[in-house]
């Protein structure tokens, strides 16, 4: 077990601690996902008020001889890469260089309706091109070197899986022809025109292709089937992922441009506009993309995102605009999702307000209500007067008929709490071995019930 023990490392050099109370949230939840799942090692950076406010590493970079990760360990990043190709190609746009609605056929006039496809659909995965990475495992083709050219030699030539514009479909393929293009524009390779542009820029010093610039702080590539322990994996060799996701970096690397692009000083406003501008399809339809970038929320906070997947590696990038926040989690273990549930820890600790407190005597109350309604049976005098109107011959008849018949309660859940009207509203979820419930609850101030629902 010592292997998968917590390593909690220094912050950020530049970051000023978030209070005790958070950073001991934040950490407790990520060593118990840990923990939990055997897992290699996560490393994490929480921004807030646009500055570094809290970074750790847990667990192992490497796991036989332990290697224990560290702040400066640098993870791959996968298809997070794609943000970064698409800031270049915004770039050489305000550089008068080329046109996001320029023609593939401009630069690669042999690919396949090259004509039709622009470059814009390239980075919103609306072009139709076959994607040629859709697996979640390294194949054993991906273990021999190949370039770009080779790649669209053999997929951007197949016909199109859809007409451009008319769908949205992931797809690497996208990215190596738009790598292909800023090369071609630029006259420099792809990793000398970030360092040039951004990298250098914005001290990113760990930032680099995977392959190029290898370092012995680098986490090692561990995988898992089922259940098992992590297991080493091999990485795809160089080439295969290009300007679809072949860089690596620090988590503390990743967050200065995230911090840098919430103060939109990456591009001009025009282009951030671009760049964070979800794509429609020609009917109308979303996408729920923009350019290298997904565009979703966040319990109603905007969120821009992206995740990262190669052999051996998961990663997430998230960013809450509206809030100067952004969440960096990279991990080396793929075939386990860590990513998910530690983003979503970091961002609820960090930007959602505490429920109020859980109280188990009123969870108990509402069960026993509950139990007594399918007995046909009411103490009205825990309730006000609305509701005990509400509570009829003909509902107390339907109520009891329709819950008798579910059989035994086998678990009885609290699901929200939250303040409306001058109550508190909660929601409960009651499964019965035939059937799930819920309970639509809410409580005066006094503790009498002015509603109390019960859903299928």
């Amino acid at each position: 077990m010592r292997i998968f023990a917590l390593a909690v490392l220094a912050s950020l050099p530049l970051a000023a601690q978030t209070d005790s109370g958070l950073d001991r949230k934040i950490s407790d939840k990520i060593a118990a996902t840990l923990k939990e799942n055997r897992a290699a090692s996560a490393s994490v950076v929480l921004v807030l008020n646009g500055k570094p406010a809290f970074a750790k590493a847990f667990g192992n970079a490497g796991i036989d001889p332990p290697r224990p990760a560290t702040t400066e360990t640098r993870y791959a990043v996968g298809s997070i890469s794609k943000q970064f190709t698409a800031a270049s190609v915004l770039l050489l746009e305000e550089q008068g260089k080329l046109s996001l609605d320029d023609k593939v056929a401009k630069y690669f006039p042999d690919l396949t309706r090259a004509g039709e496809v622009s470059i814009r659909q390239l980075l919103s995965h609306t072009s139709g091109y076959e994607d040629y990475a859709p697996q979640d495992y390294i194949i054993p083709e991906w273990t021999h070197p190949i370039t770009p050219r080779q790649i669209l030699d053999r997929w951007a030539k197949k016909p199109l899986n859809f007409d451009p514009g008319t769908k949205w479909q992931y797809s690497n393929t996208n990215y190596v022809l738009a790598g292909e293009i800023v090369e071609k524009v630029s006259g420099e390779g792809l990793l000398a025109f970030l360092r040039g542009h951004f990298f250098d820029r914005l001290g990113m010093q760990s930032a680099g292709d995977c392959f190029e610039t290898p370092g012995a702080n680098d986490a090692t590539a561990y995988t898992r089937f089922a259940g098992g322990p992590p297991r080493p994996v091999k990485r795809e060799a160089a080439g295969w992922y290009f300007a679809a996701g072949e860089l690596c970096m620090t988590p503390s690397d990743l967050a200065k441009w995230d911090m840098a692009f919430l103060r939109q000083e990456i591009l001009s406003a025009k282009s951030y506009e671009e760049f964070t501008h979800e794509v429609t399809l020609a009917n109308g339809d979303r996408t729920g993309y923009a350019l290298g970038l997904s565009i979703g929320e966040f319990h109603h906070i905007p969120l821009i995102s992206h995740s990262g997947e190669v052999s051996g590696f998961i990663s997430s990038n998230s960013v809450y605009p509206t809030r100067h926040a952004a969440v960096v989690v990279l991990t080396n273990e793929d075939g386990v999702n860590l990513i998910g549930p530690i983003t979503t820890a970091m961002a609820t600790a960090a930007l959602l307000p505490e429920e109020p407190p859980q109280s188990k005597q009123a969870d108990e109350q509402a069960k026993e209500i509950l139990a007594g309604l399918r007995q046909g049976k009411l103490d009205r005098a825990l309730f006000t007067s609305n509701a005990n109107s509400y509570f009829t011959d003909v509902s107390l008849h339907d109520i009891e008929a329709s819950i008798k018949p579910l059989g035994k309660l086998k678990s009885f859940t609290r699901t929200s709490e939250t303040l409306r009207g001058g109550m508190t509203h909660r929601s409960y979820r009651a499964e019965y071995e035939k059937k799930t419930l819920t309970l639509n609850i809410y409580v005066m101030p006094d503790g009498k019930y002015e509603q109390f629902m019960v859903e299928e």
